[in-house]
């Protein structure tokens, strides 16, 4: 994240990754790059101190001078330790300052650079924030910031003298920069944010029952003492697999094989997810939908018993098992076309197809589990959310939920969730299902750029869409059958939501009914607020139209 003091309020073009939103490859060290930068840097690049520091850039990405934080105790990427970090920076008309300090740390002067702004800026310019990611996602948060400037009268002719010079400008800048999180800080907030809770209670979850019972259609009840039976008392032996939201293990209930999903105690929202999984999905029925048999609440443990995959789940099958430490057998095309078909009849039903439309917002291949005969059957609800088909079209939370990588670019913006957040997800999971590749994977080739929605648009405008096709496929290799799946998952992936198909219209496509929807041969830009769908037909036209601009406009210096 940078604060900046820029001549135009739009960032420049290319300007993502390294370049901060400051500036790009062509204007870098230029003067008319026309922008002065404070830096707060989490990630460590060329000529750079490390990945924690403040910098002072002028026309250029790389400081003119730059501080270590970690030398003062600060850490811009674990700032959930602290209320908020404060940054002041004060401009004298000579001398640029720049100090900071947070709710355990004194104030620690950090930067005092002589610098001549007018140099480097015109008398009107625009002062607000820039910020961008490179291969891993980061959320950038502004929590509060205040401008104070002033400006001294001209100097008149007097005949009382002036004791002392008085500058020309004074600026004030207070800058707020409570969080600059990428993957790792988060989840380090996580498991501090868990310890706290630890501390509750026991029964954080009293009317739990009432909620579950009061629900249409809620599956049966077991008993912890059965469960524990069943699975030979949680034994690490019979583990199927641990995620975000608990352990599933391999039971026996009635000499009848089922999974049973103990939610982690150390879960921040355990009554929540506990409570969407049983009253979405135990009133839900299609073949392509995990079953769910029972529920248990009993000393406090949450547990969840659903029917047992053989299969366990689809990304045991199309990525490389080197860490799995076993061989598993490739998938092979009708498999594979199946799969993704019966994931695309879960998600129809589940938008259209029943009483309240259930927006499943985790959709991923660790989420889709297989059946002895490989049939897909989508699972794990507990980000399930449901809406009343004739009222709501979204869903709205406070914390960003979902899966990196799979999450549409619209939801950092807003938190929603909504129908096509849904259709983005299965469009990143068709990718991984046709390519054989992870959404983001620091292990692959350069061109792959961590992102396999922008690989693949990039192979689309080469012209090499097929080469995105999984390598191990070569022997039953279907150019015009092959060719649709990858299209469709970019019309699936399309940045403006608006432009994505309905599942509806997938399920026509897998099905050959009609063909796959007609996507641009270069990535559209991401534009929000989105084009309505009265503008569809315009979308190539507008599709680097403008942007969200976070700048204040100040004239006269």
């Amino acid at each position: 994240m940078a604060f900046i003091l820029a001549a135009d309020p739009i960032l420049p073009q290319n300007s993502s990754g390294q370049w901060l939103g400051i500036v790009n490859e062509s204007t870098n060290g230029s003067h008319q790059a026309q922008i002065v930068a404070i830096e707060f840097d989490t990630r460590q690049s060329y000529q750079d101190l490390d990945d924690n520091h403040v910098g002072l850039d002028v026309n250029s990405i790389h400081s003119i001078e730059q501080v270590s934080l970690t030398k003062y105790g600060i850490n811009l990427s674990e700032t959930y330790l602290y209320d908020a970090i404060k940054v002041r920076v004060q401009y004298d008309g000579k001398v640029m300052n720049i100090s900071a300090k947070t709710n355990k740390t004194s104030e620690y002067k950090l930067i005092s650079r002589p610098l001549e702004l007018s140099s480097y800026l015109p008398e009107t310019v625009f002062v607000g924030f820039s910020a961008s990611t490179g291969d891993a996602i980061q959320i950038n948060c502004l929590r509060s910031w205040e401008f104070h400037g002033s400006k001294i009268a001209d100097e008149t002719h007097t005949a009382v003298p002036v004791p002392v010079p008085v500058p020309a400008v004074l600026l004030w800048a207070w800058i707020t920069v409570p969080a600059m999180l990428i993957v790792f800080s988060m989840f380090a907030f996580y498991l501090y944010w868990q310890r706290k809770h630890r501390e509750q209670p026991e029964d954080a979850y009293p009317r739990i029952e009432d909620l579950i019972q009061g629900s249409s259609m809620a599956p049966q009840k077991f008993k912890f003492k059965d469960l524990r039976k069943a699975t030979g008392n949680f034994n690490p032996r019979n583990k199927l697999g641990k995620g975000g939201f608990g352990t599933v293990y391999k039971g026996f209930l009635a000499s009848k094989e089922v999974a049973v999903k103990r939610i982690s105690k150390d879960s921040s929202q355990g009554k929540q997810e506990f409570i969407a999984e049983v009253t979405t999905i135990g009133s839900l029925h299609h073949r392509n939908l995990v079953r769910l048999i029972g529920w248990c609440y009993e000393r406090h443990e949450l547990l969840l018993v659903y029917e047992f995959m053989p299969n366990c789940s689809l990304d045991r099958f199309i990525y490389g098992n080197e860490e799995l430490g076993m061989e598993e057998p490739t998938l092979g095309w009708e498999r594979r076309h199946t799969i993704i078909y019966g994931v695309a009849q879960a998600l129809d039903y589940l938008h259209d197809g029943c009483e309240k439309r259930v927006l499943h917002r985790d959709i991923k291949a660790s989420n889709i589990m297989l059946d002895s005969e490989f049939n897909a059957k989508l699972g794990d609800f507990g980000l399930a959310r449901t809406l009343q088909q004739s009222e709501n079209t979204h869903h709205t939370t406070k914390v960003i939920a979902g899966t990196p990588g799979y999450m549409a670019p619209e939801t950092f913006l807003t938190g929603r969730a909504t129908v096509e957040t849904d259709v983005y997800a299965f469009g990143v999971l068709v990718l991984e299902v046709v390519s054989g590749r992870k959404p983001g994977n620091q292990n692959e080739q350069s061109d792959y750029n961590n992102n396999i929605v922008h690989w693949l648009w990039d192979l689309h405008r080469k012209e090499r869409i097929l080469d995105a096709i999984d390598s191990r496929l070569t022997k039953e290799f279907d150019e015009e059958g092959m060719l649709s799946m990858p299209v469709l998952a970019l019309a699936c992936c399309h940045p403006n939501p608006h432009q994505r198909p309905s599942m509806r219209t997938v399920l026509q496509v897998l099905t050959g009914e009609v063909p796959p929807p007609l996507v641009p041969t270069e990535r559209p830009a991401f534009v929000w607020p989105a084009m309505p769908p009265s503008f569809k037909e315009d979308a190539e036209k507008f599709s680097s139209g403008s942007q969200l601009s976070p700048f204040t406009k100040l004239t006269g210096r």
